[in-house]
């Protein structure tokens, strides 16, 4: 949960920030030298890319896109660039925006729509699966668009509304160039010509923005590029940037500082999955998963990743969320009293981690190995993390699982054919389960059966030790008003843009 970089790329980058706002002096807060407002924010690092269906994280993408509807913390969907839907269990129609331009001049429309969704559904994304279930995709007029669908997909609407599914302009995905240069629809347009590649991405206000050129106060938003989280508090308290991401234990620190002050809000869930569960496999016993949930403590790697443990998934009042699940709580003599029942077999493997998991991994595996389970600990950066840990090449693994809606859920890592369920196994309870919850569509009854679904996922130790993490927001309260938590639920690295403005009192 937290972030961490090689030392010879934190060393170039801090060189390089160095220089950059040196050269930018006088361009901190919320006046610049061409008297408009401008926000300096640290992100903490760029997206290596920023095509549509990319792992982005929302601080970044939210900045340059937008997408079809958003969904509020209350579950409840509002308008963006589609005005009006109608759902049915064989197709989504939406009625698109009016008067809607890309940043690069390309008309907003339904051929973009379907040029976006095929995109990600198709290509080499990370999203691609939840859009799988859109058969073909009409456009029987410029502003209306059909997404036909193999089966009821309840969780469609939440996808839309998610950073799966940003709207990029058409003509930057074919010829690529989107990879490099985000081109949205927002208040803000990417300006390559005032950044720096590598230390500073420069987004101006959007003129031909559909919402009017009020929509948003601040006319430029000024990303840095510095992943030390040490470095970030000092550009911070010294005012060199006006808003940053910070880890959770540097918060006593960071609000002693006068005119500083922190949001934070829920933001990442990490879970333990095992994944080669099949015939044969290492945890194909449900004994065997049950003993490694019940010797891993969550409540250690909880304080080591300043993250809080969990008995499930999903939170109270979400989706999915059941008060029955009693989860497995440390208990070494009840994982040893299972390992003896399933026989005590020679269970060993390879789990994958990342740079900035690995703490967690490691206390993990050894926590297992307590009950007879050897794991060893293998480290990969994070692209090769990102593509391998469910990948079917080690048989437990432990990441964010950011599907927000159970459907989406259960068909990243729990259906049968899903591509986080590399063994393909799947018991004929949760398929019964998982079925009826999907026929259920939006009903009121589909809460009581996801309820159900998540039960099973727990009862037969498909995932556990789960962890919900924290992101913390520092800023300049003496700069820049609004800093709130986000509307948007479990997206990391979320600053609400559009509500931010410059401090009461501050000269624009």
């Amino acid at each position: 949960m937290r972030r961490h970089r090689s030392a010879a790329s934190l060393l170039t980058g801090l060189v390089a920030l160095s220089l950059a706002l040196a050269g930018c002096s006088g361009d901190s807060g919320n006046s610049s030298e061409s008297g408009s407002a401008t926000l300096n924010v640290n992100a903490g690092g760029f997206p290596e890319n920023w095509a549509p269906g990319q792992r982005l994280e929302a601080g970044f993408l939210r900045l340059p896109y937008e997408n079809l509807v958003a969904k509020s913390r209350d579950g409840k969907f509002s308008p963006v660039l589609a005005t009006e839907w109608k759902e049915t269990d064989k197709a989504l129609t939406l009625t698109l925006r009016e008067g809607v331009t890309f940043h690069d001049g390309t008309p907003f429309n339904a051929a973009a729509v379907k040029a976006n969704l095929e995109f990600v559904r198709d290509g080499a994304t990370a999203f691609g699966g939840p859009l799988k279930a859109i058969t073909t995709i009409d456009t029987p007029d410029e502003k209306t668009v059909t997404l036909n669908l193999a089966r009821p997909t309840p969780s469609l609407l939440t996808t839309l509304s998610t950073r799966a599914a940003p709207m990029a302009s058409p003509a930057a995905l074919k010829d690529g160039s989107i990879a490099k240069k985000p081109i949205g629809t927002s208040p803000w347009a990417y300006d390559e010509a005032a950044s720096t590649p590598g230390t500073t991405m420069t987004f101006t206000k959007f003129e031909e923005y559909w919402g009017g050129t009020d929509a948003v106060a601040f006319d430029t938003v000024k990303l840095f590029n510095i992943e030390d989280e040490n470095a970030a508090a000092g550009a911070l308290t010294s005012g060199q940037v006006d808003v940053t991401i910070a880890q959770p234990e540097q918060v006593d620190q960071l609000t002693g500082t006068p005119g500083v002050e922190t949001v934070d809000y829920a933001a990442i869930r990490n879970n333990v999955i095992f994944f080669d569960r099949g015939p044969g496999g290492a945890f194909a016993d449900v004994r065997v998963r049950q003993a490694a949930c019940y010797a891993m403590d969550n409540t250690v790697t909880g304080k080591l990743a300043s993250a809080e443990p969990s008995k499930q998934h999903f939170a109270e009042g979400e989706l999915g969320y059941n008060a029955q699940i009693t989860g497995y709580s440390h208990d070494l003599a009840k994982a040893e009293q299972l390992m003896a029942a399933a026989g005590n077999p020679k269970v060993t493997g390879t789990v994958l981690a990342a740079p900035f998991t690995k703490s967690e991994v490691e206390v993990y595996a050894d926590q297992m190995s307590k009950a007879g389970i050897t794991i060893k600990v293998q480290t990969a950066a994070p692209p090769q993390f990102q593509s391998e840990w469910n990948s079917g090449k080690y048989p437990v693994g432990m990441a964010n699982n950011d599907q927000i809606h159970p459907y989406e859920w259960y068909k990243a890592y729990f259906a049968a054919q899903a591509p986080g369920n590399p063994s393909k196994a799947e018991s004929p309870a949760l398929k019964a389960a998982a079925e009826k919850a999907i026929a259920a569509g939006s009903t009121p009854e589909a809460e009581q059966l996801w309820g159900e679904v998540t039960k099973i996922i727990s009862e037969e130790a498909l995932t556990c030790s789960h962890l919900k993490g924290t992101e913390v927001i520092a800023y300049q309260s003496n700069k820049v008003e609004g800093v709130a938590v986000p509307a948007e639920a479990w997206e990391p690295n979320l600053i609400n843009w559009r509500d931010l403005k410059p401090a009461s009192g501050t000269a624009k």
